[in-house]
């Protein structure tokens, strides 16, 4: 037979209750598991990838552009991914970005504390830095954020998008420009009609010519001499 508490459950269903009461963030942490053998060194190695000094770098921008409210991290790789980790703070920094009226993505009221919508803010904030910009190849993965994969790849995700606002200068970015470095820009140049047309008369160097030396004139040496 089996023992019920006062509030007529069964140990087995209060274990199992609790289980369902753990916090999201909890139980997702408790789901991952620690990396083993090669694993464990491929992950050694992208964490000594993270730059301290960069981190400085890109905290002191975010507080710059969204303001104080942000708050700031713990100083470490772990500080600075607990600091972004429900997309709250990504998502007014690419909503700092835009003007007025055209804010890409939408922020919660209260910031999201389940595991899918801190998620699915992450991916709000990687879909809006695409949309301004930064290439498919600079873009961190979600999970690289959420479960703290590769801290350097969203160092590299903010670099990118801190040189793209650098670079457009509208007036949107705040902060030193010198944090960041401007990206080359595209030079386009404009011909008239007449000018479009003398070019087709040149002939290019890459076509050949048919002036300096030639083999005209040259002999091969002394035809075969037969004496009898």
């Amino acid at each position: 037979m089996i023992r019920r508490s006062r509030k007529g459950l069964s140990p087995l269903q209060q274990s199992g209750r609790q289980m369902t009461q753990r916090s999201p963030t909890t139980a997702a942490m408790a789901n991952k598991g620690p990396a083993y053998g090669m694993s464990r060194d491929v992950q050694s190695k992208i964490e000594k990838k993270y730059d301290d000094e960069l981190e400085d770098r890109l905290v002191e921008w975010i507080v710059a552009q969204c303001g104080a409210a942000v708050g700031r991290p713990e100083r470490g790789r772990l500080g600075f991914q607990v600091w972004l980790k429900n997309g709250i703070v990504l998502s007014r920094l690419v909503n700092s970005l835009y003007p007025d009226g055209s804010k890409p993505v939408k922020i919660p009221d209260a910031p999201p504390t389940m595991v899918f919508k801190q998620m699915e803010q992450i991916a709000q904030f990687l879909k809006a830095a695409e949309d301004y910009g930064v290439v498919k190849t600079d873009i961190f993965q979600t999970v690289d954020l959420f479960e703290a994969k590769d801290m350097a790849a969203v160092q590299r995700t903010l670099m990118a998008l801190g040189s793209l606002a650098v670079t457009k200068n509208d007036g949107n970015y705040h902060g030193d420009p010198n944090w960041f470095m401007k990206k080359a820009q595209e030079h386009k140049r404009e011909f008239t009609e007449s000018q479009l047309k003398e070019g087709k008369n040149i002939i290019g160097l890459q076509m050949g010519t048919n002036k300096g030396a030639s083999q005209a004139g040259m002999s091969y040496g002394r035809p075969r001499q037969i004496i009898s």
